[in-house]
């Protein structure tokens, strides 16, 4: 059976709560770039962008805390139509937290989008499930919108636990989540076995799990979220392999680790459409 590419007609289509899901690409820059740095990536990064480009796609740029406040004003003085992305962030609004921001501090600067549950906080800082799902809450009481992170590590793949550990971050990530809230969020699968490696899944597997991603918030909220809700891939991935990735009907963007870090090779990954 052929396999349907993005933009062509797909039974869902027809079914009730269906909708359209505009890619969204976001760039993780991890603990790299200084503020000024930061300034004069988003500038060369709208420079290799177009009007239409913004109009099919959603882009997004997570720059570390110290770089947030320079990224802002920038965007604002340009009238950038790039989104302001965190990392990371407290569930706490306030308190004695030495270290941390929390989502209203993240809120004032107008980020949009913040990252949590990625596989480097809960391997190398302990996150468990229920702080990722204090976090997405926090970040969506604040008025923004959580980039739910979700993947197995090598070891649960090779036992074939993907699917029951998926699907088990995925339930306790969302729990007590409102179905109005689920329908907005984005939930990122990146395979910890593919972060960093230059391994990645293949563009078959990786819709694999995003339909179960997909499925099970269905289970949980019912059709009409699930299908809103827009569901990135993240994992090695780059200008060489965007476009295979993004044909497939559930895989609704990317988190986009090293390769964001380079503006042309980011901007490459943003108009994947035009290698189709």
């Amino acid at each position: 059976m052929r396999k349907r590419r993005r933009g062509e007609p797909d039974e869902r289509a027809s079914q009730p709560g269906s909708c359209a899901r505009k890619p969204l690409i976001s760039g993780n820059w991890k603990m790299h770039k200084n503020h000024l740095e930061a300034i004069a990536f988003i500038q060369k990064l709208s420079y290799a962008l177009s009007a239409d480009d913004h109009e099919h796609v959603d882009v997004s740029v997570h720059p570390p805390f110290t770089g947030l406040r320079s990224a802002q004003v920038v965007l604002d003085t340009d009238k950038l139509p790039i989104l302001l992305g965190a990392q990371n962030c407290h569930f706490e609004a306030d308190g004695a937290f030495t270290g941390e921001v929390s989502p209203s501090m993240l809120a004032k600067l107008d980020v949009r989008l913040v990252v949590v549950g990625h596989s480097e906080r809960r391997q190398l800082f302990g996150e468990t499930d229920d702080d990722v799902n204090r976090k997405a809450r926090a970040v969506l009481a604040a008025g923004m919108t959580p980039i739910v992170a979700v993947g197995e590590t090598l070891e649960q793949r090779n036992s074939h636990q993907t699917e029951s550990v998926v699907a088990a971050q995925v339930a306790a990530a969302l729990a007590g989540v409102s179905s109005q809230q689920v329908a907005g969020l984005v939930v990122a699968y990146e395979p910890i076995w593919a972060i960093g490696t230059g391994k990645v899944s293949s563009p078959g597997d990786a819709q694999q799990v995003c339909r179960l991603i997909r499925d099970q918030v269905g289970e949980m909220f019912g059709q009409e979220p699930a299908e809103g809700v827009r569901i990135q891939y993240g994992g090695s991935v780059k200008p060489v392999n965007a476009s295979a990735l993004m044909a497939e009907p559930d895989i609704d963007g990317a988190l986009v680790g090293g390769a964001s870090l380079n503006a042309d090779d980011f901007a490459r990954i943003v108009r994947y459409r035009l290698s189709e």
